[in-house]
């Protein structure tokens, strides 16, 4: 064990391989959260015949890419804005609304804090309860709105918490927000992975909605964090041509221009995504369960977040254990409202699932 507490994110492989003394390249990220079959197949066998894209500047404006977008998550290509990965649509967005004061609806990914801090406001975190297996109360949630809230944030589906508001409750929500002036911001990260993500994505209801933008990106989904490649969807034509006259030109290098093309039209890689999260989801949280020793909260995403019950394990023995089999699972205590009892992990191939489980069990289960 360590002697410090130190706690490590998914892409800290780098810190684990100077701490522990294994190399980055023998380390099963759990932590990170991006798909397990790696890239496109498509995008892998054709992206070597576009080389030649770097010779010259990208489209200013990345028609082709909106347009693939837009009917990848049919709407119109107008609504989209792109983006240097979804963390620079996240800044570019507080940097023009200036939110004074934020909610953000939590535990979740610290970036959102951050960029409304470095904005000059100030953020309030509502809790989403652990009783209720960390799933939001809608209703209360609205009632506990009012006319001092600018913005309101929301990860769908939450990490680490892997719960979702479905699209019916997200619409309570903002006809709640509309009334008292406040904008939301839906990060749909993870959207893709979900079982049912027809009822959870918020896209559909920029079409009705001004006080909306939902956020998406392709490194967990296309397993692609190195392309950095984001976009934004909203029907707020003020707020999408204030962004976009922020925005840098060229923010998206050519090559990422045409990979996001690629990789959007691959069915057939988007299908065995899907089906090997749904099994293996539906397979990890009955092993799971079946332990007796841990609460699991049922996942809508492609990673689950559990609870050790056992008063002799912590999140940290757990990951300390797992780590020295060359497995990385998160200890979530460095996140709001969670403590050293809560582990997150992501859903990797069976086998590598089947490792991880028994890995568990030699702590959990002794």
């Amino acid at each position: 064990m360590l002697k410090h507490r130190e706690i490590f994110h998914g892409s800290d492989l780098e810190k684990i391989e100077s701490v522990y003394g294994i190399k980055k390249e023998e380390i099963i990220s759990f932590s990170a959260n991006i798909n397990p079959l790696g890239i496109s197949t498509k995008l892998r066998e054709t992206l070597s015949e576009h080389l030649d894209a770097i010779t010259t500047y990208p489209d200013r404006e990345y028609t082709a890419l909106r347009e693939c977008i837009a009917s990848y998550t049919d709407m119109d290509a107008d609504q989209i804005i792109v983006g240097n990965g979804s963390t620079e649509l996240i800044s570019l967005f507080i940097q023009t609304q200036h939110p004074r004061k934020a909610v953000i609806v939590g535990p979740t990914y610290s970036e959102y804090e951050r960029e409304v801090a470095l904005g000059g406001g100030t953020c309030k975190y509502y809790p989403l309860e652990e009783s209720r297996g960390f799933r939001l109360d809608v209703d209360s949630f609205c009632a506990s709105l009012d006319d001092s809230v600018d913005l309101c944030v929301m990860c769908n589906p939450n990490n680490p918490t892997s719960t979702a508001v479905t699209r019916h409750d997200m619409r309570k929500v903002l006809d709640t927000c509309m009334k008292h002036g406040t904008f939301v911001m839906v990060d749909e990260t993870y959207v893709e992975f979900a079982d049912d993500s027809r009822e959870i994505t918020s896209v559909p209801l920029a079409n009705s909605y001004t006080n909306i933008i939902v956020l998406r990106g392709t490194s967990k989904f296309y397993a692609a964090p190195g392309l950095r490649l984001g976009y934004a969807v909203t029907g707020n034509a003020d707020l999408r041509r204030a962004i976009n006259n922020r925005k840098n030109p060229w923010t998206i290098n050519s090559l990422a221009e045409i990979a996001g093309r690629i990789m959007l039209q691959d069915t057939e890689y988007i299908r065995r995504t899907k089906n090997l999260i749904d099994t293996e989801r539906k397979r990890m949280v009955s092993e799971l369960n079946q332990m007796g020793s841990v609460r699991v909260y049922e996942p809508d995403a492609n990673f689950l977040l559990f609870r050790i019950l056992r008063e002799d394990v912590t999140a940290d023995m757990l990951f300390d254990h797992c780590i020295r089999k060359k497995m990385m699972v998160r200890d979530c205590s460095s996140f709001p409202f969670l403590d050293n009892r809560y582990i997150r992990f992501c859903f990797m191939l069976p086998e590598d699932n089947d490792r991880l489980l028994a890995a568990f069990r030699e702590i959990l289960q002794q």
